[in-house]
C-alpha cells in the first residue's frame, strides 16, 4: 500500500465497521490534527505469526504511518513481533499485550493502555466503594482487556474498594498460566480465580454463586469478533450486580441477557464509554496531543451524536 498523508492505522477482527471509521475525521478537526487519515486494517482471528510481523513491520517502516490502535489481536501481535519494537512501556512488558503503537525520536514503541482505559470506563460507572459491600468479580475472557481490567481492579482502586475476588474465566488454560503469572509479580494472586472453561451452563452456575452487587463482564469478544454469549438463556444475573459488556456493536446478546434482567441489577452497561477512552488515550498518545477534561467531554459529544 503506498499511502501520502499521515495515518493513524487500526489494526481488529472487523476494524473496517467501526464507529471510528465515520467518528474520527470529526476528533480529528477537534484535535488539530486534520489531513489525518484513519486506516482500518482487518485480521481474522486466525492470522499466522508471519502475517502479523508483516503488517507491524510495514507499520514501523513506513512514514506516514504515525502510529496504530490494536483491539483484539493485542496479545498475539506482541507473542510475534515483540522484537520489531524498539521500546515497550511498563504494562506491556507485564500484561504481555500492546494496544497503542506509535513513534518517538525514531523509536517503534509498544504500549498497553487497557489498564488505564478500561479503568477509567469502569470507574465512570461502578460508584466509589462499591467493593467495599463485598461485592465480587466475574470476567469472562482473559485476554488482553479481562487480564488489564483485573489488573485495575485488584491495584489500582482505592485498597478498600477493591473487590475480594476476581474469577477469570477463559476457554484455553495456557491464557491462563500466563495470568496467573501476572497476578503471582503483582502479589495479588490470592484473590484471584483461574477456571478454563467455555461451557456456558457452568459459567452460569459460577455466576449463580456470586454475592449481590457483584460485577459481571464479557471480554470474550463474543457477540462482535463470533456470535454467541458465554451465559445461556437461562442464567441469572446477581441480585443487584453490574453487567458490563465491553463491545457496542454487533449482535451482543450477552447484553440482551442482562438488559432482561436490568430491574434487579444496579447497571447495565455497553462497551461505548471503553470505546472513547481507548481511541483518545491512543490518539492523543500518538499525536502527542494533552487531552485534557474539556476536551474528552467535547469528543464524548461528537461521538454520542455520531452513535446516534
Amino acid at each position: 500500500m503506498t499511502r501520502t498523508a499521515d495515518t493513524l492505522a487500526f489494526v481488529g477482527v472487523t476494524a473496517t465497521r467501526s464507529s471510528i471509521n465515520r467518528l474520527f475525521p470529526q476528533w480529528a478537526s477537534a484535535l488539530g490534527i486534520t489531513g489525518t487519515v484513519l486506516e482500518p486494517i482487518d485480521l481474522p482471528l486466525d492470522t499466522n505469526p508471519a502475517a502479523y510481523r508483516a503488517v507491524i513491520a510495514d507499520l514501523r517502516d513506513d512514514t506516514c504511518v504515525r502510529g496504530a490502535l490494536v483491539t483484539t489481536h493485542k496479545v498475539r501481535i506482541l507473542d510475534a513481533a515483540s522484537d520489531l519494537f524498539d521500546e515497550l512501556d511498563e504494562h506491556a512488558r507485564l500484561l504481555g499485550e500492546v494496544s497503542c503503537i506509535s513513534k518517538r525520536d525514531g523509536r517503534f514503541i509498544g504500549q498497553a493502555k487497557d489498564v488505564i482505559t478500561g479503568g477509567r470506563a469502569l470507574d465512570a460507572f461502578v460508584p466509589p466503594g462499591h467493593f467495599a459491600s463485598g461485592a465480587e468479580v466475574l470476567c469472562f475472557g482473559a485476554g488482553g482487556a479481562g487480564l488489564a481490567i483485573a489488573v485495575h481492579l485488584l491495584t489500582e482502586r482505592p485498597a478498600a474498594d477493591r473487590p475480594r475476588r476476581v474469577a477469570l474465566v477463559n476457554r484455553t488454560a495456557p491464557r491462563l498460566d500466563a495470568c496467573r503469572s501476572v497476578f503471582e509479580w503483582l502479589g495479588v494472586a490470592d484473590r484471584v480465580e483461574l477456571v478454563c472453561n467455555e461451557v456456558p451452563e457452568k459459567n452460569d452456575r459460577l455466576m449463580a454463586a456470586l454475592p449481590g452487587g457483584s460485577l459481571v463482564i464479557n471480554a470474550t469478544g463474543m457477540g462482535k469478533d463470533r456470535p454467541g454469549s458465554p451465559l445461556t438463556d437461562a442464567a441469572r444475573f446477581p441480585e443487584g450486580g453490574i453487567a458490563w459488556e465491553l463491545n457496542y456493536r454487533g449482535k451482543l446478546r450477552f447484553l440482551e441477557q442482562a438488559s432482561r434482567q436490568r430491574a434487579q441489577l444496579e447497571a447495565v452497561e455497553d462497551g461505548w464509554r471503553y470505546f472513547v477512552h481507548g481511541w483518545s488515550e491512543v490518539i492523543g498518545e500518538v499525536f502527542g496531543i494533552r487531552i485534557d477534561r474539556a476536551m474528552l467531554r467535547r469528543l464524548s459529544v461528537i461521538a454520542k451524536a455520531e452513535r446516534l
